[in-house]
């Protein structure tokens, strides 16, 4: 699947989950499980504070089992059984698959070409993270529940969509961008705490940046490459890059990054447990 009918197949999930406005993302349903109880409601700073622990990841509700998940990390071996014995194809990262349900490691999936199989629980997710300027926060869903809402700092111009790089003459640019993004790298030891690398700039980005001739051909060629292969893009072209949601934010909304979005420590700390290689990012 190519990163466009990828981002199609996650819009669908939106659309089709009632979360694409704003209204709806306030209405979500209960936490479908005990790990998702703490976040339960969690719109405002003083509900962060509930911890996470690591791999507290307990049965999802069977009545959302059927939604759309995808692949994370790395790709994903599809078996006939739950045994690991009979191969029947590998997932690239980010494919969708509809979960079925799932028993103690396994989970029976059905691939977009309708393909049913079975993968590790672990391979396969269905959290994505939803960004608003407007808003200033950061929002971390799994399926359609809200799990967690953390207040975000943004860049110098925090409401225009990126369009090339920012510089200290130049900080009007330092934007943060706008649209359907995934983390590309999970870095542990930025200058920044914790870092979530963002595939920016996209292959939408390039085609931009082609036309308006701040890149070249050869560039934009780099960029549509790496999209396909799901890895870094380059980062040094015109368009700009190492776009990040990170830690050492001040949890009060403020504007002083050169186009990331920052977090608080403590709540950058929560959202690295959740947020994996593959996690969807809808900035907006």
């Amino acid at each position: 699947m190519n990163s466009i009918q990828w981002g199609h197949s996650l819009l669908a999930f939106l659309v089709v989950g009632g979360l694409w406005s704003s209204t709806a993302l306030a209405q979500t349903a209960s936490p479908p499980d005990a790990a998702g109880a703490a976040y339960a409601g969690a719109d405002t700073a003083s509900a962060q504070a509930a911890a996470v622990a690591p791999g507290a990841d307990a049965s999802l509700n069977p009545r959302r089992d059927r939604r759309l998940f995808y692949v994370v990390n790395e790709a994903a071996t599809l078996f006939a059984e739950a045994d690991s014995t009979a191969r029947v194809a590998q997932l690239p990262v980010r494919a969708p698959v509809h979960q079925q349900r799932c028993k103690e490691r396994w989970c029976r999936v059905r691939t977009d070409a309708g393909r049913t199989g079975f993968v590790h629980r672990s391979a396969i997710s269905n959290i994505w993270i939803r960004v608003s300027k407007e808003e200033r926060r950061l929002y971390l869903y799994r399926g359609t529940t809200r799990m967690a809402t953390f207040n975000a700092d943004f860049g110098y111009n925090a409401f225009s969509d990126k369009q090339q790089r920012g510089s200290t003459r130049d900080p009007d640019h330092w934007r943060t961008p706008e649209g359907l993004f995934y983390i590309v790298h999970r870095n542990p030891h930025s200058a920044f705490d914790k870092a979530l690398v963002l595939n920016y700039p996209t292959v939408e980005d390039a085609r931009r940046g082609l036309k308006a001739d701040l890149i070249t051909q050869a560039e934009h060629d780099a960029i549509v490459q790496a999209q396909n292969d799901f890895r870094m893009p380059p980062m040094n072209t015109e368009l700009g890059g190492w776009l990040e949601i990170h830690g050492d934010g001040t949890g009060g909304s403020t504007n002083w990054t050169q186009g990331c979005v920052a977090l608080h420590n403590d709540d950058m700390q929560q959202l690295w447990w959740w947020a994996e290689v593959g996690t969807p990012v809808l900035i907006e």
